[in-house]
């Protein structure tokens, strides 16, 4: 399991619901709660070899762990401890990638976000769509007062993204592993829009 799925052992949220899900549109994105129909999908990207290098977790091996995985996410959501969407196109309601919101601080200033896209779904803008209804969900809806975002140094694309969206690297680099950066969203950003 990972950071995301691991977050199970942690407080239910005060003051969060999950319960309807958030389903959030784009102009061509639907982010809709996982389940186990995505299991193939989610198979895929959790099983590929250049998408996990920059993530610290094990690979699936089997559809089993996608499943498990899958089970443990819809669990967090009911217990409003994380959220997770799957990224799908609205037109043809394929799945291309997830994105999602854990580690809630209790005290609603910060929350880190997670997300990953299919290779062949890759530098089409997909993620920059989904990455903003989100970003507006943190701030307008849950009204987080920062986003943290953690990503490989040699990530370059996820660091792009993620400047594109005027996160800004951390200072502190006290608690952070050596490989991996950490960015930061305020929420002054509902007034750069």
């Amino acid at each position: 399991m990972d950071k995301v799925a691991n977050t199970s052992r942690a407080k239910k949220m005060a003051n969060i619901s999950f319960n309807p899900f958030p389903v959030l549109k784009s102009e061509r994105l639907t982010l809709r709660q996982l389940s186990l129909t995505d299991q193939q999908d989610v198979f895929a990207l959790r099983a590929d070899k250049e998408i996990n290098q920059f993530l610290d977790r094990k690979p699936a091996e089997t559809i089993e762990d996608t499943i498990r995985f899958i089970n443990v996410i819809n669990a967090n959501i009911k217990n409003n401890i994380s959220v997770y969407w799957a990224i799908t196109l609205t037109e043809t309601r394929e799945f291309v990638g997830t994105i999602c919101l854990f580690d809630f601080s209790n005290d609603k200033i910060s929350v880190e976000i997670g997300y990953e896209l299919l290779k062949r779904f890759q530098g089409q803008g997909i993620m920059s769509e989904a990455i903003e209804k989100v970003i507006d969900y943190v701030f307008k809806v849950l009204k987080f007062q920062k986003i943290l975002a953690v990503t490989h140094y040699q990530n370059h694309a996820s660091a792009k993204l993620l400047t594109k969206f005027k996160f800004l690297p951390s200072k502190d680099i006290n608690n952070q592993q050596i490989d991996f950066k950490t960015f930061t969203l305020t929420n002054a950003y509902l007034t750069s829009l």
